[in-house]
């Protein structure tokens, strides 16, 4: 199944921060804007794995 979601990404002193809106609690950081990217990736996909099948078409 395919998902669209908003990530939002933040520079901040320590590197990069984001997160994802529509999914509460789903957040990553970097130290680069493509390990950022990587990591929410990854944060996004780990976080709907732990989702129900209900959950999932509230989505």
């Amino acid at each position: 199944m395919f998902y669209k979601a908003n990530i939002i990404i933040e520079k901040d002193e320590d590197g990069y921060y984001a997160y994802c809106p529509e999914l509460p609690g789903c957040q990553s950081q970097g130290d680069s804007l493509e390990e950022v990217r990587e990591n929410i990736r990854e944060a996004v996909e780990l976080y709907l794995e732990t989702l129900s099948e209900s959950e999932k078409q509230v989505l």
